[in-house]
């Protein structure tokens, strides 16, 4: 494959994962309004709010399990057109809800198209891009994709929420004009004329190859806690701190993304550097200790500290792009996209327990003083030692030629 071609399907899932990940967090920018509109009042907004995530993280872990066994099976770009025009029809869909459990059915659908995007791109990027520069490839897919939660923020502050919707929708839609474009991984089809098993979800469970896969899923975890609790609520840590000025989660949601993305940029660019995903990926967790630290901790503060509290929250957390292409070069071709795609997707419904933990120490009689603090420090804890452990237990990927199989 020439170097424009490669590039050309580098922009294309750059582009792709954009569209995906303003799907993904437009309910948290456009929450409030869009529940208000249907009828919650504020006593069961924050149930109903927790209520939509869940169901929408977990049709991403179920979709992330369809959809990256079927890129092993039948290829990776016939799957990442399935998932686009899947969740794109779900998005448009949810401009029409009336009702919370019809929101939580949309997004639990939506959910399950958008976990098919991420993996499968990073799986072909990292199939066709030259070994020693491949994480430059995925660096620009996922900070091109997580601009697409800025992008949604700026939608929204010009259109209402259910025009939003139908804008993510659209995109999608106009994506799949794109993706004809783009070609099949070589690697890919090399295993499919070899007769090789692929997308066997069961042989992740070997010995020798489970604990490699649930150390590559406890990295990730606290991204989505800093995501999924963090920052969508925002306004109530604020308030419960003390703080008087009103603060729009669009915004915390913005803040945090472009954080990400420069962070994203940044952790890939040094990885490069360091010759090292797992140099890289401690540098960003130690990080997050130390953000998520002060953004607990700060007493009465202001709405434009609560912003940048999040745009650092959102750079500490920023080794997305590493994480994933780290899980992606630890297993075999005819394996690598089902890892790839259940590894994000299940970090993603990770954040399901750690919601409910929250929920759960939140009503605790012990934790009334600064029930929402306190409860996102323990849960906060309890994260971060799991991504420590499973780094302990990462190996270094950097450079691995891609070209093996599992057997």
């Amino acid at each position: 494959m020439t170097s424009s071609r490669i590039w050309l399907t580098v922009i294309v899932c750059g582009l792709g994962y954009f569209v995906d990940i303003y799907d993904l967090i437009l309910f948290s920018i456009v929450r409030i309004e869009s529940l208000k509109s249907i009828g919650v009042d504020a006593a069961s907004m924050q149930n109903a709010s927790e209520f939509i995530i869940n169901s929408q993280m977990v049709g991403m872990l179920l979709g992330g399990l369809l959809f990256g066994m079927l890129a092993d099976k039948k290829g990776r770009l016939s799957v990442m057109l399935g998932s686009i025009l899947m969740y794109s029809i779900m998005n448009i869909a949810n401009a029409f809800v009336s009702s919370v459990p019809m929101y939580a059915l949309f997004r639990f659908l939506s959910g399950i198209g958008l976990a098919g995007e991420l993996g499968v791109a990073v799986t072909l990027v990292a199939e066709i891009m030259p070994k020693q520069t491949r994480g430059y490839g995925t660096t620009v897919v996922a900070s091109m994709g997580i601009l697409g939660a800025v992008a949604a923020y700026f939608v929204h502050h010009f259109y209402d929420w259910k025009a939003a919707f139908v804008a993510g929708g659209l995109m999608g839609l106009g994506l799949l004009v794109m993706r004809v474009r783009i070609r099949e991984s070589g690697l890919f089809h090399k295993t499919r004329t070899e007769g090789v098993v692929r997308g066997n979800f069961l042989m992740i469970f070997r010995k020798d190859r489970i604990g490699t896969y649930l150390a590559s899923i406890a990295i990730g975890v606290p991204i989505w806690y800093v995501i999924g609790i963090l920052v969508t609520f925002s306004p109530e840590f604020t308030k419960e701190g003390g703080g008087m000025e009103p603060i729009e989660a669009g915004q915390s949601v913005m803040w945090t993304y472009v954080g990400l993305a420069t962070g994203d940029l940044v952790s890939g660019l040094i990885s490069q550097w360091l010759k090292s995903r797992r140099r890289t990926i401690m540098v960003f967790l130690l990080l997050t200790v130390c953000t998520v630290a002060w953004y607990l901790f700060t007493p009465a503060r202001s709405a434009a500290l609560t912003y940048l509290q999040c745009g650092l929250l959102g750079f500490s957390a920023g080794y997305w792009a590493v994480f994933v292409t780290t899980a992606a070069e630890q297993f075999g071709t005819n394996m690598r996209a089902t890892v790839a795609t259940t590894v994000p997707n299940v970090v993603r419904g990770a954040l399901v327990p750690a919601l409910i933990l929250f929920k759960t120490f939140r009503q605790h009689p012990s934790f009334q003083a600064a029930p929402l603090v306190e409860s996102a420090v323990v849960v906060g804890i309890g994260v971060l030692v799991l991504a420590f452990t499973g780094w302990f237990f990462l190996k270094e990927t950097f450079g691995k030629d891609l070209d093996f199989v599992e057997p």
